[in-house]
């Protein structure tokens, strides 16, 4: 069994509000690439949690493989603490748990409401331990609440075989030249 952690920024983090944003396209088209090269080479499982942007992303462009690879991998999403979310607005929140039903598998860590930071660190440890390997979309140059996540994993690998790639910047402006490039090759083709 091959089980995937993917985790991010949170979209406002990358200055995203809203579903149409044009970066969301390059992001989810990054995701896919990603998502589908680990189905792929093997990956049973991609494990995320919810939070909105990367996290909730994932999940979706996981969600949309499983026409392709239907019977190759599943997807989980995994929640630090009872109640997350709640304190989202009602679009958000029903956002959260739409996907929340479509995914194979989803659980809370922690079955008590958000009451201490502690819950966060045994949620990464959670994460950590129930998985092989991360994709990070992350870029060390521009820190954000991701660190966290980053500062364990990397401290985590330094001590296990656990393999960990992260996406920055760079690679998100090479992707956005591919798609682009991409996108002007069908439009001649039609």
């Amino acid at each position: 069994m091959s089980r995937l952690w993917i985790t991010g920024y949170r979209s406002y983090e990358l200055g995203m509000f809203k579903d149409d944003d044009p970066k969301r396209k390059v992001i989810d088209y990054v995701l896919t690439n990603e998502l589908r090269q680990a189905i792929i080479n093997g990956t049973d499982w991609i494990i995320s949690g919810g939070q909105l942007g990367v996290e909730q992303w994932a999940l979706e462009a996981a969600n949309h493989l499983k026409s392709e690879y239907p019977d190759e991998f599943q997807t989980s999403m995994m929640l630090p603490f009872a109640e997350f979310g709640n304190n989202w607005n009602e679009k958000n929140q029903l956002k959260l748990q739409k996907l929340r039903q479509s995914v194979d598998f989803s659980a809370s860590v922690s079955q008590q409401p958000y009451h201490s930071p502690q819950q966060l660190r045994n949620y990464q440890e959670f994460m950590l331990n129930h998985t092989d390997q991360v994709i990070m979309i992350y870029d060390l140059d521009n820190p954000g609440k991701s660190q966290y996540d980053f500062d364990k994993i990397k401290k985590f690998a330094d001590s296990h075989p656990y393999p960990y790639r992260l996406i920055t910047f760079d690679d998100l402006q090479n992707a956005a030249d591919e798609y682009q490039e991409n996108q002007n090759n069908s439009f001649q083709d039609d």
